[in-house]
């Protein structure tokens, strides 16, 4: 039955995901607070090792929270789920685009597309934000306003912006470079 369950809500969000796998992560959220699979600090991790890892991001992500889930089989059935609605999608356009290439319909709706998905990629850039720079548990549990703001993460976002804006090294490397500091500082 997880297995089922896992296809079915991955599914949902590969046919409603438009814009790319960062635009999932509220999708993802949804999955979390309905199901209790996984909490939201194991989705900052799945976010954090899909955009570190290679391969898509999206299926990066699918794949860890199914195996978080239900193992390996877990990884599978969420990773299929996640690919199958671009895959009939895909069969189905590819079929019938010779057909409307030309029309003012079709070229409306994917240009109506566009701000959609940049509306769901801010959103998911500010979920990603506020899961590694703000502390919401730990400020809940004491009141004090110091404890909502991780300074360490902040401090390590700011200079990575500013690195990233100045200097023209390989992304690998600012990855690698973040991984280490974390186990360094204990974040």
């Amino acid at each position: 039955m997880i297995y089922l369950q896992l296809f079915y809500e991955f599914f949902k969000t590969g046919l409603f995901t438009i814009g790319g796998a960062l635009a999932a992560i509220p999708f993802l959220q949804e999955i979390s607070e309905k199901t209790g699979w996984f909490t939201q600090a194991e989705l900052a991790d799945f976010i954090a090792i899909s955009e570190s890892t290679p391969g898509p991001i999206g299926i990066n992500m699918a794949t860890y929270a199914g195996f978080t889930t239900a193992g390996v089989a877990g990884g599978v059935v969420a990773s299929f789920g996640l690919i199958m609605p671009s895959l009939i999608i895909v069969t189905v356009i590819a079929s019938l685009l010779r057909k409307f290439r030309d029309n003012k319909l079709v070229d409306s709706a994917f240009y109506g597309l566009r701000p959609a998905s940049c509306g769901l990629i801010c959103a998911a850039g500010v979920t990603v934000m506020r899961l590694s720079l703000i502390r919401e548990g730990l400020w809940q549990a004491s009141g004090a306003l110091a404890d909502l703001f991780d300074f360490k993460a902040i401090l390590l976002a700011a200079v990575l912006f500013l690195l990233i804006s100045k200097v023209k090294i390989h992304p690998v490397f600012f990855i690698a470079g973040s991984a280490l500091i974390g186990v360094a500082l204990k974040f």
